[in-house]
């Protein structure tokens, strides 16, 4: 292979039978689909969108880029890629830490895992090795006890993603861990590994940096970007505040404002105590550290400790997670929060759609639909049915199978605020209008991350929009998704792109890569990726009418000040979006799938 910063070396893990193959990088593969995201994005297509997500076909992927472990800013994330058992699309779920970067410095750009253990086992990743190693010990596990015990038997150079009690039974939304804090939430990709016995991933690395094909250019357009980062103009500045100070959690009082924030199960666009969970709050009260990921100087991470009832010491106290077990939930306690927060992650399941499955739930009880009483804001039922869920006891088996199934299960599917099976995460379309027509476009269900729309709406970049207003946000939306694929295959920080746009992008892949580059081809690269995307999830059965919202966010109109009077004007917004897309009612065509050389 002649292109930079890549290992060249995948790992293709046969679990039925413990063999493992190593082989390069096909280079037309990669100049087409990047990394991280866009290639195992590929690697799930070539394995075919008809099997079965928990089945031993199904292909699980860990992935970086190329830009993955060098000293490009935000170069620390860490792309799983599958066929999602919450959904049945493909999916995509990244973390950070320092997983990523050790990954790339043990010699891999991937690993690729396929079948069945006889046995619980973990992956030993090394020195451009693989090897599985005997688990049975740790099923059974939560996170935080897993990762002690492996860091304890590998050494302090050692990261681990594990699954927890939650993965192991078959809870939808079970997630994978990054040293014991950051989550591949959403996706179900802890369930699939729990499908396959697969506990852990363990990578021992010393730190080296890989070469940049181009030093003197990759000098110049690194020294670029990071001035943009920290420009103070940018909420990226640790300067300025913003993520540095308050975390993603300083979100939260924004979006209250406007009448964007959803509460008790999105039936208001406001809550009253949202102050009491904001990241201003979070500061002055339980806040402790400021952890950052590899190569990362924003530092949005937030380390917080709590006492008495709801003693913790947990990374990070999340606006997503916060919003899910808080707002939505009806509940003010931020201490309460960061322990069921830290609970999530112990059993190993996405907060943000155990919130969403519990604020369904307190609706249902409250309309009689089931038996249990579960009342808005009741903290130690919420813990209780955490537990429940991630070890899949009485209602909590329900639960589990993530909150579409569980709301047809109590007889009305329309409590769900939920797309293609994913909850919906912290913006209501109501009062955010690009959110509504980014949620129900997500290749991968109900997601911010696709097209993050308030990057606009709320700070302005890469241009202000009005968040009531429809118009453009079809286009708007198409850019985003197309600029994320490529940031995602890199893999970057999301946050970057608050700073950083194509050019500066494509000045550092170039650099590295040796590949000459222009924002204009990491674009169209992007667009490929997604097509590839919406390719795949067509064969798997999603057809016209695939893309849609929740029925409260079309028909109920806010009463919050901000966004009053409004509903998502879903289907204007989807026929501008098509339009952009080339897509014929969100189907891909032959012609385009030519015109990005994907057939």
């Amino acid at each position: 292979m002649n292109l930079g910063g890549y290992a060249d070396r995948l790992a293709r893990v046969d679990l039925t039978s413990g063999r493992v193959a190593y082989e390069h990088i096909n280079e037309d593969d990669a100049r087409k689909y990047v990394g991280a995201r866009g290639l195992g994005v590929k690697y799930v297509f070539d394995n075919g969108p008809a099997v079965d997500p928990l089945g031993p076909d199904n292909l699980l992927c860990f992935m970086n880029g190329p830009l993955t472990g060098t000293d490009v800013t935000m170069s620390g994330r860490m792309a799983i890629v599958t066929k999602s058992p919450l959904t049945g699309t493909v999916t995509d779920s990244h973390h950070g830490g320092w997983s990523a970067a050790r990954l790339r410095w043990a010699g891999f750009d991937g690993l690729l895992f396929k079948g069945r253990a006889p046995k619980p086992v973990y992956a030993f990743v090394h020195d451009g090795q693989v090897e599985l190693r005997d688990a049975a010990d740790l099923w059974g596990k939560g996170v935080h006890e897993t990762v002690k015990t492996l860091i304890a038997r590998h050494g302090d150079d050692t990261s681990v993603i594990a699954i927890g009690p939650a993965g192991e039974q078959g809870v939808r939304y079970g997630s994978f861990i990054n040293e014991n804090d950051r989550a591949s939430g959403r996706g179900g990709t802890g369930a699939v590994a729990g499908s396959k016995q697969l506990k852990a991933i363990v990578i021992t690395a010393k730190k080296a940096i890989p070469k940049a094909k181009d030093k003197d250019a990759f000098k110049t357009a690194h020294q670029r970007a990071l001035a943009v980062i920290m420009d103070e103009a940018t909420v990226t500045s640790p300067r300025k505040g913003g993520l540095s100070v308050y975390g993603t959690n300083v979100l939260m009082n924004v979006t209250n404002t406007i009448g964007a924030l959803g509460a008790k199960n999105s039936q208001q666009t406001t809550f009253a105590a949202a102050e009491q969970i904001a990241g201003e709050k979070i500061k002055e009260t339980i806040l402790v550290h400021d952890p950052t990921c590899h190569a990362c100087p924003v530092a949005c991470k937030k380390e917080v400790e709590t006492h008495g009832k709801y003693a913790v010491h947990m990374e990070s106290f999340e606006y997503e997670p916060a919003w899910s077990l808080g707002a939505n939930c009806g509940n003010d306690d931020r201490d309460a929060i960061a322990f069921m927060i830290d609970l999530c992650n112990d059993y190993g399941m996405d907060a943000i759609e155990h919130g969403q499955v519990l604020g369904m739930s307190m609706e249902a009880s409250e309309k009689e639909l089931i038996k249990e009483r579960i009342d808005w804001g009741d903290t130690d039922r919420m813990i209780e049915l955490t537990h429940m869920v991630g070890r899949r006891e009485g209602i909590g088996s329900t639960l589990g199978e993530g909150v579409q199934r569980a709301a047809e299960a109590f007889g009305d599917g329309n409590l769900a605020m939920a797309v293609k099976g994913q909850s919906t995460p912290a913006y209501d379309p109501r009062g955010l209008k690009g959110m509504g027509i980014a949620y129900a476009t997500s290749n991968r269900g109900a997601c911010h991350l696709r097209a993050y729309t308030p990057a606009s709406e709320l700070l302005g970049v890469p241009e202000k929009t009005d968040p009531l207003a429809w118009e453009g946000k079809g286009r708007l939306t198409k850019l985003l998704q197309d600029l994320h694929a490529v940031s995602d295959s890199f893999d970057l920080c999301k946050f970057s792109a608050f700073a950083e746009g194509p050019e500066e992008y494509a000045a550092q892949y170039a650099a590295v890569t040796g590949v000459p580059t222009t924002g204009e081809d990491l674009l169209r690269i992007g667009e490929r990726i997604y097509n590839l995307e919406r390719y795949y999830n067509n064969l798997a059965g999603f057809r016209e009418g695939s893309d849609y919202l929740p029925k409260r966010f079309l028909e109920e109109p806010s009463t919050a000040k901000g966004s009053e009077g409004h509903v998502c004007e879903l289907d204007l917004m989807l026929r501008e979006y098509y339009e952009a897309r080339g897509w014929q009612d969100g189907v891909v065509p032959e012609s385009k799938l030519k015109e990005l050389a994907i057939v």
